[in-house]
């Protein structure tokens, strides 16, 4: 028997706040095991996308020789992985399964507490369009991530960077979308007429630079550009090592596709960020927002360590993957300071 569905509107802007912060931090797990997938070259291990069937894994030897077969039949096992066993196959198996799982678990995680919500009649008024357009983005990341894996399954042993950095940058958008939606609920809840906030121009500034600077960290990952030097701050023996630029390539060509020129943009590209978000900081500090504001600051010196590390440690798995944790967190204090700089004065 169905639960009874409420004759009146009774927002519970509260309860849904509370529920987007938890999908939120199921997308930073994502965006973690995501981070672990692409070091350790798990992407490529499963050949098909199949969205319902595709969450059993193999359960028995058959269905693991089967799966095995399948992914002996792609450019990677034949031009890089031709020597693999089952066994090394099984953990870049489990990899991309569990990136698979989580985002098939998020999936759930919100659209069934939302048709609980709408059914319910809990949604504040203005909100159902906003939730609607988050679950529609969170379908269409699941396209972009087999878009982005079948650029692997063609004729190239790798998968595009630039389809990765798009993959990235959505999913650390609706990770944004959760955390600002979550943070006008949660005002909403203490003030019910209160309006929403609204991004001012300083904060559009710093998170567009802060962008900028996780697409080319993107394009370092899907590059293996941070293996290109090792060393910190200059490149070898020099601030930009000789013959590193591609004379007969254009500028864009240099700047998307060659891996020495991104990981120096990447490297050099920080201290813009760091000015910019280190002023976001400042406002925060001054307008009395000190939680948000001390968080920035303190990730921006914690993620321009990680990134230093990463690079020294010869991109060391543990430390790669705490630099792109990091990074999500740095993006979700400076979604919590340009809220807090936003909300309108009541």
């Amino acid at each position: 028997m169905s639960p009874p569905r409420s004759p009146h509107p009774a927002p519970a802007p509260r309860a849904i706040a509370r529920w987007l912060f938890a999908v939120a931090a199921l997308v930073f797990i994502m965006v973690i095991v995501g981070g672990i997938t692409r070091l350790t070259e798990s992407g490529l291990s499963m050949v098909r996308w199949e969205p319902i069937s595709g969450a059993v894994p193999p359960l028995n030897e058959a269905q693991w020789q089967a799966e095995f077969a399948a992914y002996k039949s792609s450019p990677e096992y034949q031009k890089v992985n031709s020597a693999m066993a089952l066994g090394d196959f099984k953990q870049i198996f489990f990899w991309e399964y569990l990136h698979r799982l989580i985002g098939r678990l998020i999936g759930l995680a919100f659209a069934v507490p939302l048709a609980w919500f709408a059914w319910k009649r809990a949604i504040p008024r203005g909100y159902g369009w906003r939730l609607t357009a988050l679950l529609a983005l969170g379908g269409m990341q699941g396209a972009i991530g087999w878009w982005m894996v079948a650029s692997g399954l063609i004729d190239r042993p790798d998968v595009s960077h630039i389809r990765l950095a798009i993959h990235l940058i959505a999913a650390l958008f609706i990770f944004s979308g959760l955390i600002w939606t979550a943070l006008d609920l949660r005002l909403l809840a203490r003030d019910p007429g209160a309006p929403s906030a609204r991004l001012t121009g300083g904060a559009i500034g710093a998170i567009a630079v802060l962008a900028v600077q996780i697409l080319l960290g993107a394009f370092t990952a899907g590059l293996d550009a941070g293996y290109a030097f090792s060393s910190w701050p200059k490149m070898g023996d020099a601030w930009f090592p000789a013959g590193g630029w591609h004379s007969g390539w254009s500028v864009i060509a240099n700047l998307a596709d060659n891996p020495v020129v991104v990981q120096f943009v990447h490297r050099w590209w920080a201290a813009a960020a760091a000015a910019a978000l280190l002023s976001l900081a400042w406002a925060a500090h001054k307008a009395q927002l000190k939680g948000p504001g001390h968080a920035v600051a303190t990730l921006v010196i914690v993620q321009i360590a990680l990134g230093i590390a990463t690079l020294l440690t010869g991109v060391d798995l543990v430390v790669a993957v705490a630099h792109q944790a990091v990074a999500a967190l740095l993006l979700a204090s400076v979604v919590w300071a340009a809220h807090g700089l936003g909300r309108p004065a009541r």
